[in-house]
Protein backbone atom coordinates (compact mmCIF):
# COMPACT_ATOMS: atom_id res chain seq x y z
CA UNK A 1 0.00 0.00 0.00
CA UNK A 2 1.54 3.28 -1.17
CA UNK A 3 1.92 6.40 1.73
CA UNK A 4 1.22 9.58 1.78
CA UNK A 5 3.34 11.62 4.07
CA UNK A 6 1.41 14.84 5.38
CA UNK A 7 3.05 15.59 8.16
CA UNK A 8 6.23 18.04 7.05
CA UNK A 9 5.37 20.65 10.38
CA UNK A 10 6.32 17.96 12.33
CA UNK A 11 9.09 16.60 10.15
CA UNK A 12 10.03 16.65 6.80
CA UNK A 13 11.56 13.81 4.49
CA UNK A 14 15.26 13.95 3.90
CA UNK A 15 16.11 15.61 0.81
CA UNK A 16 18.18 13.32 -1.17
CA UNK A 17 21.16 15.74 -1.73
CA UNK A 18 21.52 15.88 1.91
CA UNK A 19 20.96 12.28 2.10
CA UNK A 20 24.15 11.85 -0.14
CA UNK A 21 26.12 14.48 1.88
CA UNK A 22 25.30 12.77 5.25
CA UNK A 23 25.77 9.51 4.13
CA UNK A 24 29.32 10.94 2.73
CA UNK A 25 30.17 13.24 5.66
CA UNK A 26 29.51 9.73 7.49
CA UNK A 27 31.67 7.04 5.48
CA UNK A 28 34.83 9.64 5.41
CA UNK A 29 34.36 10.02 9.79
CA UNK A 30 34.23 5.78 9.75
CA UNK A 31 37.63 5.76 7.43
CA UNK A 32 38.96 8.50 9.76
CA UNK A 33 39.73 11.17 7.23
CA UNK A 34 37.18 13.63 9.11
CA UNK A 35 38.25 14.48 12.65
CA UNK A 36 37.68 16.86 15.47
CA UNK A 37 37.13 20.50 13.70
CA UNK A 38 39.10 22.36 17.05
CA UNK A 39 42.50 20.24 15.97
CA UNK A 40 44.87 21.53 14.19
CA UNK A 41 45.85 18.08 12.56
CA UNK A 42 44.93 17.40 8.61
CA UNK A 43 41.61 15.48 9.57
CA UNK A 44 40.47 17.89 11.96
CA UNK A 45 41.16 21.37 9.63
CA UNK A 46 39.34 19.18 7.00
CA UNK A 47 36.87 19.30 9.18
CA UNK A 48 36.99 22.48 10.16
CA UNK A 49 37.06 23.62 6.38
CA UNK A 50 33.58 21.78 5.39
CA UNK A 51 31.99 23.17 8.35
CA UNK A 52 32.60 26.69 8.03
CA UNK A 53 31.90 26.18 4.80
CA UNK A 54 28.24 24.65 5.50
CA UNK A 55 27.81 27.78 8.34
CA UNK A 56 28.27 30.04 5.02
CA UNK A 57 25.75 28.03 3.30
CA UNK A 58 22.92 28.09 6.18
CA UNK A 59 23.69 32.10 6.75
CA UNK A 60 23.45 32.91 3.10
CA UNK A 61 19.71 31.20 3.07
CA UNK A 62 19.36 33.84 5.91
CA UNK A 63 21.16 36.62 4.23
CA UNK A 64 23.00 36.80 7.04
CA UNK A 65 26.91 36.35 8.17
CA UNK A 66 28.93 33.81 8.66
CA UNK A 67 29.81 34.86 12.18
CA UNK A 68 26.37 35.10 12.91
CA UNK A 69 25.02 31.20 13.24
CA UNK A 70 25.51 29.35 15.44
CA UNK A 71 24.99 25.46 15.48
CA UNK A 72 23.02 23.45 17.37
CA UNK A 73 21.25 20.63 17.63
CA UNK A 74 17.80 22.17 16.50
CA UNK A 75 15.25 24.74 17.30
CA UNK A 76 14.37 23.50 21.06
CA UNK A 77 18.18 24.32 21.82
CA UNK A 78 18.09 27.47 20.18
CA UNK A 79 14.77 28.87 21.74
CA UNK A 80 16.26 27.72 25.33
CA UNK A 81 20.00 28.91 24.14
CA UNK A 82 18.54 32.75 23.64
CA UNK A 83 16.05 32.79 26.47
CA UNK A 84 18.64 32.01 28.60
CA UNK A 85 21.25 34.68 27.09
CA UNK A 86 18.87 37.10 27.29
CA UNK A 87 17.96 36.33 30.92
CA UNK A 88 21.37 36.01 32.27
CA UNK A 89 22.36 39.55 30.43
CA UNK A 90 19.06 40.98 32.32
CA UNK A 91 20.50 39.12 35.98
CA UNK A 92 23.99 40.59 35.33
CA UNK A 93 22.39 44.53 35.08
CA UNK A 94 20.82 43.93 38.39
CA UNK A 95 17.11 43.89 37.30
CA UNK A 96 14.79 40.63 37.72
CA UNK A 97 14.05 38.97 34.20
CA UNK A 98 10.99 40.25 32.70
CA UNK A 99 9.59 37.86 29.50
CA UNK A 100 7.19 39.17 26.78
CA UNK A 101 5.32 36.09 24.74
CA UNK A 102 2.03 35.72 23.06
CA UNK A 103 -0.24 32.36 24.22
CA UNK A 104 0.43 30.64 20.84
CA UNK A 105 3.98 30.25 21.28
CA UNK A 106 5.59 26.78 20.78
CA UNK A 107 5.89 25.15 24.53
CA UNK A 108 9.60 25.49 24.12
CA UNK A 109 9.24 29.22 24.34
CA UNK A 110 6.37 29.08 27.00
CA UNK A 111 8.42 26.56 29.45
CA UNK A 112 12.13 28.19 29.20
CA UNK A 113 10.86 31.19 29.74
CA UNK A 114 8.67 30.40 32.60
CA UNK A 115 11.97 28.18 34.08
CA UNK A 116 14.17 31.08 33.37
CA UNK A 117 12.31 33.97 34.50
CA UNK A 118 10.68 32.42 37.94
CA UNK A 119 14.98 30.87 38.22
CA UNK A 120 16.27 34.35 39.08
CA UNK A 121 13.27 36.09 40.83
CA UNK A 122 11.43 37.12 37.28
CA UNK A 123 7.83 37.21 35.81
CA UNK A 124 6.49 36.34 32.11
CA UNK A 125 3.49 38.31 30.23
CA UNK A 126 1.54 36.43 28.16
CA UNK A 127 -0.08 38.06 25.03
CA UNK A 128 -3.23 37.11 23.83
CA UNK A 129 -4.30 36.35 19.69
CA UNK A 130 -7.36 36.63 17.79
CA UNK A 131 -9.82 34.07 16.28
CA UNK A 132 -7.08 33.94 14.00
CA UNK A 133 -4.12 33.10 16.09
CA UNK A 134 -2.41 36.61 15.17
CA UNK A 135 -1.16 38.74 18.25
CA UNK A 136 -2.62 41.37 19.47
CA UNK A 137 -0.22 43.82 18.69
CA UNK A 138 -0.69 46.73 21.17
CA UNK A 139 -1.11 44.82 23.64
CA UNK A 140 2.26 42.91 23.04
CA UNK A 141 3.53 46.46 23.41
CA UNK A 142 2.00 47.20 26.41
CA UNK A 143 3.34 44.41 27.92
CA UNK A 144 6.88 45.53 26.94
CA UNK A 145 8.29 47.32 30.70
CA UNK A 146 12.21 49.07 31.11
CA UNK A 147 12.69 45.39 33.15
CA UNK A 148 11.74 43.26 30.00
CA UNK A 149 14.60 41.13 29.34
CA UNK A 150 13.16 39.37 25.81
CA UNK A 151 10.12 39.61 24.18
CA UNK A 152 9.38 36.09 21.78
CA UNK A 153 7.50 35.87 18.59
CA UNK A 154 6.79 33.26 16.12
CA UNK A 155 7.29 33.99 12.45
CA UNK A 156 4.62 31.21 11.88
CA UNK A 157 2.34 29.09 14.00
CA UNK A 158 3.44 25.27 13.94
CA UNK A 159 -0.20 24.47 14.02
CA UNK A 160 -2.41 26.82 12.27
CA UNK A 161 -0.02 28.43 10.16
CA UNK A 162 -0.64 32.03 11.13
CA UNK A 163 2.19 34.55 10.15
CA UNK A 164 2.80 37.19 12.74
CA UNK A 165 3.53 40.61 12.40
CA UNK A 166 7.43 40.89 12.93
CA UNK A 167 8.81 43.65 11.54
CA UNK A 168 5.97 45.89 13.44
CA UNK A 169 6.86 43.98 16.87
CA UNK A 170 10.74 44.58 16.46
CA UNK A 171 10.58 48.18 15.71
CA UNK A 172 8.53 48.09 19.07
CA UNK A 173 11.43 46.03 20.94
CA UNK A 174 14.09 48.45 18.76
CA UNK A 175 12.52 51.21 20.41
CA UNK A 176 12.91 50.28 23.83
CA UNK A 177 16.16 48.52 23.63
CA UNK A 178 14.45 44.88 24.33
CA UNK A 179 15.92 42.11 23.03
CA UNK A 180 13.33 40.30 20.64
CA UNK A 181 13.62 36.43 19.34
CA UNK A 182 11.62 34.61 16.65
CA UNK A 183 10.96 30.93 16.81
CA UNK A 184 11.12 30.54 12.55
CA UNK A 185 11.13 26.93 13.15
CA UNK A 186 8.14 26.53 10.46
CA UNK A 187 9.56 29.39 8.30
CA UNK A 188 13.32 28.68 7.60
CA UNK A 189 13.11 26.72 4.38
CA UNK A 190 9.78 27.42 3.27
CA UNK A 191 9.97 31.27 2.70
CA UNK A 192 12.44 34.12 2.31
CA UNK A 193 13.60 34.95 6.10
CA UNK A 194 15.99 38.23 6.68
CA UNK A 195 16.77 38.72 9.98
CA UNK A 196 18.83 41.61 10.20
CA UNK A 197 16.51 43.57 7.52
CA UNK A 198 13.50 42.93 10.16
CA UNK A 199 15.31 44.42 13.17
CA UNK A 200 15.61 41.13 15.41
CA UNK A 201 18.13 40.38 17.83
CA UNK A 202 18.50 36.39 17.83
CA UNK A 203 16.49 33.88 15.40
CA UNK A 204 16.12 30.03 15.60
CA UNK A 205 15.23 26.93 13.58
CA UNK A 206 15.77 23.43 12.69
CA UNK A 207 17.33 21.61 9.77
CA UNK A 208 14.61 18.28 9.62
CA UNK A 209 11.72 21.31 9.46
CA UNK A 210 13.08 22.01 5.58
CA UNK A 211 14.67 18.76 4.09
CA UNK A 212 17.70 18.30 6.68
CA UNK A 213 18.68 15.67 9.03
CA UNK A 214 17.58 15.83 12.34
CA UNK A 215 19.43 16.89 14.99
CA UNK A 216 21.13 19.87 13.66
CA UNK A 217 19.53 23.34 13.73
CA UNK A 218 20.74 27.25 14.19
CA UNK A 219 20.20 30.46 16.34
CA UNK A 220 21.57 33.65 14.71
CA UNK A 221 22.66 35.85 16.70
CA UNK A 222 22.67 39.37 15.71
CA UNK A 223 26.26 41.07 15.27
CA UNK A 224 27.52 43.01 18.17
CA UNK A 225 25.08 41.03 20.60
CA UNK A 226 26.89 39.32 23.19
CA UNK A 227 24.92 36.21 25.21
CA UNK A 228 25.95 33.68 27.96
CA UNK A 229 26.03 30.23 26.05
CA UNK A 230 23.01 27.59 27.41
CA UNK A 231 25.78 24.94 27.09
CA UNK A 232 29.36 25.64 28.85
CA UNK A 233 32.38 23.70 29.19
CA UNK A 234 34.29 23.92 25.71
CA UNK A 235 35.29 26.45 23.16
CA UNK A 236 33.33 25.23 20.09
CA UNK A 237 31.26 27.82 18.09
CA UNK A 238 33.17 30.79 18.86
CA UNK A 239 32.69 29.78 22.83
CA UNK A 240 29.13 30.10 22.19
CA UNK A 241 27.80 26.24 22.70
CA UNK A 242 30.34 23.77 24.05
CA UNK A 243 30.09 20.07 22.62
CA UNK A 244 31.75 18.99 19.59
CA UNK A 245 29.76 20.15 16.12
CA UNK A 246 27.78 17.23 14.75
CA UNK A 247 29.75 18.01 11.83
CA UNK A 248 28.16 15.04 9.03
CA UNK A 249 24.65 16.59 10.42
CA UNK A 250 25.72 20.29 9.71
CA UNK A 251 27.18 19.76 6.23
CA UNK A 252 24.03 18.08 5.02
CA UNK A 253 22.36 21.32 6.10
CA UNK A 254 24.64 23.09 4.45
CA UNK A 255 23.93 21.85 1.34
CA UNK A 256 20.13 22.04 1.45
CA UNK A 257 20.56 25.50 2.61
CA UNK A 258 22.24 26.24 -0.82
CA UNK A 259 19.92 24.56 -2.93
CA UNK A 260 17.30 26.52 -1.54
CA UNK A 261 17.73 29.91 -3.15
CA UNK A 262 15.11 32.40 -3.94
CA UNK A 263 13.77 31.31 -7.15
CA UNK A 264 13.63 27.55 -5.26
CA UNK A 265 11.63 29.26 -2.11
CA UNK A 266 9.35 30.80 -4.56
CA UNK A 267 8.64 27.84 -6.27
CA UNK A 268 7.92 25.61 -3.66
CA UNK A 269 6.17 27.50 -1.54
CA UNK A 270 3.90 28.12 -4.80
CA UNK A 271 3.03 24.36 -4.89
CA UNK A 272 2.88 23.77 -1.33
CA UNK A 273 0.03 26.22 -1.41
CA UNK A 274 -1.87 25.18 -4.86
CA UNK A 275 -1.77 21.61 -3.06
CA UNK A 276 -3.55 22.94 0.61
CA UNK A 277 -5.88 25.33 -1.41
CA UNK A 278 -6.98 21.93 -3.48
CA UNK A 279 -7.60 20.01 -0.25
CA UNK A 280 -9.62 23.22 1.71
CA UNK A 281 -11.81 23.45 -1.33
CA UNK A 282 -12.66 19.92 -1.99
CA UNK A 283 -12.50 19.30 2.14
CA UNK A 284 -14.69 22.21 3.15
CA UNK A 285 -17.73 20.86 1.24
CA UNK A 286 -18.40 18.00 3.47
CA UNK A 287 -20.27 19.20 6.73
CA UNK A 288 -18.27 19.81 9.72
CA UNK A 289 -14.88 20.25 8.29
CA UNK A 290 -13.86 23.89 8.40
CA UNK A 291 -10.66 26.18 7.98
CA UNK A 292 -8.80 27.04 11.11
CA UNK A 293 -6.68 29.91 11.07
CA UNK A 294 -6.31 32.78 8.22
CA UNK A 295 -8.82 32.20 5.63
CA UNK A 296 -6.28 33.94 2.94
CA UNK A 297 -3.45 31.69 2.02
CA UNK A 298 -0.87 35.01 1.88
CA UNK A 299 -1.68 35.36 5.78
CA UNK A 300 -0.46 32.23 6.82
CA UNK A 301 2.52 29.98 6.15
CA UNK A 302 2.35 28.42 2.49
CA UNK A 303 2.94 24.47 4.11
CA UNK A 304 0.60 24.01 6.22
CA UNK A 305 -3.28 24.31 7.20
CA UNK A 306 -5.50 23.43 9.98
CA UNK A 307 -9.25 22.09 9.68
CA UNK A 308 -12.17 21.72 12.39
CA UNK A 309 -13.46 18.48 12.74
CA UNK A 310 -16.90 18.51 14.39
CA UNK A 311 -18.40 15.73 16.22
CA UNK A 312 -15.24 13.24 16.23
CA UNK A 313 -11.93 12.77 18.48
CA UNK A 314 -9.15 13.43 16.42
CA UNK A 315 -6.97 10.06 17.34
CA UNK A 316 -9.94 8.17 15.55
CA UNK A 317 -9.48 9.96 12.19
CA UNK A 318 -5.56 10.37 12.69
CA UNK A 319 -5.96 6.70 13.21
CA UNK A 320 -8.35 5.43 10.75
CA UNK A 321 -5.97 7.38 7.99
CA UNK A 322 -2.90 5.80 8.99
CA UNK A 323 -4.45 2.47 8.32
CA UNK A 324 -5.15 3.40 5.01
CA UNK A 325 -1.87 4.95 4.41
CA UNK A 326 -2.05 8.71 5.48
CA UNK A 327 -0.09 10.01 8.31
CA UNK A 328 -1.09 13.62 9.46
CA UNK A 329 -0.79 15.21 12.52
CA UNK A 330 -3.88 16.41 14.99
CA UNK A 331 -3.41 20.06 16.32
CA UNK A 332 -4.55 18.92 19.19
CA UNK A 333 -2.07 17.67 21.64
CA UNK A 334 -3.77 15.09 22.86
CA UNK A 335 -3.15 12.76 19.69
CA UNK A 336 0.35 11.95 20.53
CA UNK A 337 2.43 13.08 23.68
CA UNK A 338 0.11 14.70 25.74
CA UNK A 339 -3.20 14.93 27.31
CA UNK A 340 -4.15 18.23 27.46
CA UNK A 341 -6.30 20.20 24.80
CA UNK A 342 -4.20 22.51 22.16
CA UNK A 343 -2.82 25.42 24.06
CA UNK A 344 -3.28 27.39 20.74
CA UNK A 345 -6.50 26.50 19.69
CA UNK A 346 -7.69 27.50 23.12
CA UNK A 347 -5.87 30.19 22.87
CA UNK A 348 -7.98 31.17 19.48
CA UNK A 349 -11.36 30.46 21.19
CA UNK A 350 -11.59 27.63 18.78
CA UNK A 351 -12.76 24.27 19.61
CA UNK A 352 -9.15 23.01 21.11
CA UNK A 353 -10.07 19.07 21.18
CA UNK A 354 -10.81 18.72 17.54
CA UNK A 355 -8.53 19.54 14.81
CA UNK A 356 -6.29 18.20 11.99
CA UNK A 357 -2.79 19.51 10.76
CA UNK A 358 -2.23 19.06 7.21
CA UNK A 359 1.48 19.98 6.53
CA UNK A 360 2.99 19.66 2.63
CA UNK A 361 6.87 19.91 1.29
CA UNK A 362 9.36 19.13 -1.23
CA UNK A 363 8.04 15.93 -2.08
CA UNK A 364 4.34 16.00 -1.59
CA UNK A 365 1.93 15.99 -4.77
CA UNK A 366 -1.24 15.78 -6.01
CA UNK A 367 -1.36 12.03 -5.63
CA UNK A 368 -1.20 12.77 -1.65
CA UNK A 369 -4.01 15.20 -1.28
CA UNK A 370 -6.38 13.37 -3.71
CA UNK A 371 -5.55 10.30 -1.07
CA UNK A 372 -7.17 12.24 1.85
CA UNK A 373 -9.76 14.25 -0.32
CA UNK A 374 -11.11 10.50 -0.56
CA UNK A 375 -10.75 9.00 2.30
CA UNK A 376 -11.09 11.55 5.29
CA UNK A 377 -14.53 12.65 4.45
CA UNK A 378 -15.57 8.66 5.06
CA UNK A 379 -13.80 8.28 7.98
CA UNK A 380 -15.66 11.15 9.29
CA UNK A 381 -18.46 10.04 8.38
CA UNK A 382 -18.01 6.23 9.55
CA UNK A 383 -17.04 7.93 13.45
CA UNK A 384 -20.11 9.77 13.54
CA UNK A 385 -22.14 6.90 12.56
CA UNK A 386 -20.54 5.28 15.90
CA UNK A 387 -20.82 8.21 18.20
CA UNK A 388 -24.72 8.72 16.84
Amino acid sequence: MARHYLDYASTAPLRDSARIALSEALAAQFQGTLGDPGRIHHEGMTARVLLENAREQVASLLKAKQREIIFTSGATESITAATWGAVRRCVEKGSPPHIVFGAVEHSAVRRSSELFASAFGGSVSIVNVDSYGRIDVDAFIDALTPTTALAHLQWGNHEVGTLQPVAEIAAACTDRGILLHVDAAQAVGHVAVDPKDLGIDLLSFSGHKFGGPPGVGGLWVRQGLRIEPLLAGGEQERSRRAGLESVSAAIALGVVASELDESTLDSEASSNRNLLATALERLTTTPGISLLGPLESPDRLPHLLCLAVEGVEPQGVVLGLDRLGIALHSGSSCASEGLEPSPVLEAMGVDAQRSLRVSVGHNSTIDDINALCEQLPQIVSELRSLSA
